[in-house]
């Protein structure tokens, strides 16, 4: 049904904007002249049935579920529910649905069955309903945008202030949708807080959020203290500059100056491939190549090397941010004037002399945003540090021992059904908390430094 209302949909638009241009072309063709021309007429009824109707149609989408099933539940006998705590009151929704889709499992209550048959009932008729409002509404938009072709009427400013509303509505939902992220961890983070203490999540030096959870689990009485988490991150990520920073800048340094524009056509997307790379694929490779590698020549070398290092992990996050440097950088030098170039060849310098102390320097804040950037993308990397890192906490700045990260940990604390009324559970949105603000003072810095130093040429 939903397909069929997103053709209605589209067969009412598309005849709306026809009509309307006709209507207007014949106006023309009459010798009147017009405000708009013919095809912002047809634009305008085209935006005009499209966007409301598109819009009743994901609210029926968004609400379909939710109202049915409060109304399904609503109609159950009495008792039924009785005792049951919202868990199990999910638990036999999830039931009725199964029975609804045809996943019967024993022999279910009579009331169930009836259930089920009511909930594809209401699905049923919510969907005519739906294709019926899409349709009526359709054509009456349609009928109105009709009547509004004249000589005199303004289409192309109507037709642009629908499409300035339509980019001032998608603008709106991308801030809000951040202030709301933010808001979410800001409120679980003081729930957090208000169990733990603000001193010894910040400077506490053990990392083990394993707590009991019910009365008869045994469990260790929790430590929160997130250095050893917050030096992992940093340590990786470290690792993974100090491979990536050279190899990226270098390459782009000889693609922009020094490389035939045959190789740089080919060379310059296939580095770039590796933006494209999944980080999973990323993790298998520094799991099964990378990390026996380093315990093999640590072991030739006399090195105690753990299954999981901090360098397994740096350096192979090194490789994936190898096309951010690089792209970065390269856009940088590009963008610096060919006439600064051609002026320091002209006073003799060579193309080493020339890269090194004019196109290099006037691209500097380009370059360290692009590297700022990486190392937010560094900072943010989950699936690497999984695979290749390990799960454990320490106070150690060894790229040979074991390691965790912020992101690895939050991961690992929302694993599987959680409460959200306990320390190990909140801990996750103070580490994402703490990991939102390093990120955004990360990014903050790097525009700071391009808007600081850049130079605007003639």
């Amino acid at each position: 049904m939903t397909l069929l209302a997103f053709l209605i949909l589209f067969t009412l638009a598309v005849t709306g904007y026809v009509l309307n241009r006709r209507a207007a072309s014949a106006i023309t063709a009459k010798g009147a002249r017009l405000h708009s021309l013919t095809h912002f007429h047809g634009l305008f009824s085209f935006l005009t049935i499209l966007i409301p109707v598109f819009v009743l149609i994901c609210l029926y989408l968004v609400l379909r579920s939710p109202v049915v099933n409060a109304i399904v539940m609503a109609g159950l006998p009495d008792g039924v529910l009785d005792g049951l705590d919202p868990g199990g009151v999910q638990l036999v929704l999830a039931e009725i649905r199964s029975i609804s889709r045809g996943q019967v499992f024993g022999t279910p209550d009579p009331w169930k069955l009836d259930a089920a048959d009511r909930l594809l009932s209401l699905y049923a008729r919510a969907d005519v309903l739906m294709v019926v409002m899409v349709a009526a509404l359709s054509v009456s938009l349609l009928v109105i945008t009709r009547r509004t072709v004249s000589a005199e009427f303004r289409a192309r400013q109507a037709s642009e202030a629908i499409i300035s509303g339509l980019m001032i509505a998608c603008s709106l939902v991308a801030i809000l949708t951040t202030i709301g992220i933010v808001l979410a961890l800001v409120f679980e983070a003081w729930r957090f807080f208000e169990m733990v203490p603000v001193t010894e999540f910040l400077f506490g030096t053990n990392w083990e959020p394993q707590i009991p959870i019910r009365e008869d689990q045994i469990a260790a009485e929790g430590a929160f203290g997130w250095l050893p988490v917050i030096l992992g991150t940093l340590v990786i990520s470290v690792v993974a500059l100090l491979f990536a920073t050279p190899v990226g800048l270098l390459s782009a340094i000889y693609l922009n100056e020094f490389a035939p524009r045959k190789l740089r056509a080919v060379v310059k997307p296939v580095l770039e491939i590796l933006a494209g790379v999944p980080t999973v694929v990323y993790g298998f490779f520094a799991i099964l190549v990378v990390a026996p590698a380093l315990r093999e020549t640590g072991s030739n070398l006399g090195f105690e090397v753990s299954p999981n290092t901090a360098l397994a992990a740096g350096g192979v996050m090194g490789i994936m941010l190898i096309p951010f440097i690089s792209s970065f950088a390269d856009d940088a030098l590009s963008a610096v004037p060919r006439s600064l170039r051609d002026g320091s060849l002209a006073l003799g310098a060579t193309r080493g002399e020339t890269m090194l102390k004019v196109l290099f320097p006037a691209a500097i804040p380009g370059i360290v945003g692009g590297v700022l950037l990486a190392v937010s993308r560094a900072i943010g990397e989950t699936m690497i540090v999984v695979m290749a890192a390990g799960l454990i906490a320490r106070m150690t700045i060894n790229p040979l021992d074991s390691v965790t990260t912020v992101t690895v940990q939050i991961v690992t604390l929302l694993i599987g059904d959680t409460a959200f009324d306990n320390p190990k559970t909140l801990a996750a949105f103070a580490l994402g908390l703490m990991l939102f603000i390093m990120t955004l003072g990360i990014n903050v810095l790097a525009l700071r430094i391009v808007r600081k130093y850049r130079e605007i040429y003639d």
